[in-house]
């Protein structure tokens, strides 16, 4: 038998990473961070544990790898969502949508994300989180911005923010509102994006 070209082994290498990260938002989904060993996530990824450790230093870059992916498809798809547009204040609308959309609907997995990042391990520029940014700083240009890296990064700490305030344990804010604001800021009109209702909420709701 002829041995694996180095594209192949490249193959296999990231299909092994995506199993790995597809199982880890799932478990850590389902049962929680400190639920959920690495042994675990090999298993459900079908993988050697020894896996696990080769391709990441420790379970919670895994997490971050693993949560960072699932923004950059989620919001992916959402920019690429019918009918396509490339007009940019759509296109951010669009956005905020997404990762507003993901502290709502995956609120255990975006909490366990937050207060990681909030740890002293930080924040992890792993590739996943540069795909993300990416799209976002793409969006920033296509919305006429003359700094794209500098608005970028207003832009994430805005998101990162309105994450948090929509998770906060025992007050959290309404995700329409944090929606509103940000679509002002902005100047972005309501029915832009994936609206959550047919008006916007009103002051200090």
């Amino acid at each position: 038998m002829s041995p694996r070209s180095p594209a192949v082994n490249e193959e296999l290498r990231r299909r092994s990473i995506e199993r790995l990260l597809l199982a880890t938002v799932e478990l850590v989904d389902e049962r929680g961070y400190e639920a959920t060993t690495l042994a675990d996530i090999a298993d459900r990824a079908g993988t050697a544990r020894g896996l696990v450790s080769y391709y990441f230093p420790g379970k919670r870059q895994l997490l971050q790898s693993a949560v960072h992916r699932l923004m950059h498809l989620e919001l992916a798809a959402c920019l690429e969502h019918e009918p396509r547009t490339r007009e940019g204040h759509a296109l951010l609308a669009r956005a905020i949508d997404a990762i507003l959309g993901l502290a709502r609907d995956r609120p255990r997995l975006m909490r366990t994300h937050m207060a990681g990042i909030l740890t002293a391990e930080g924040f992890i520029q792993c590739p996943e989180q540069q795909r993300l940014a990416a799209l976002l700083r793409d969006t920033m240009a296509h919305y006429g911005s003359a700094d794209p890296e500098a608005d970028y990064r207003l832009l994430r700490a805005l998101l990162m923010g309105a994450v948090v305030a929509i998770l906060l344990p025992g007050a959290p804010m309404p995700a329409e509102r944090l929606r509103a604001e940000l679509f002002q800021r902005y100047a972005l009109a309501w029915e832009l994006g994936f609206p959550p209702g047919e008006r916007p909420p009103a002051p200090g709701i």
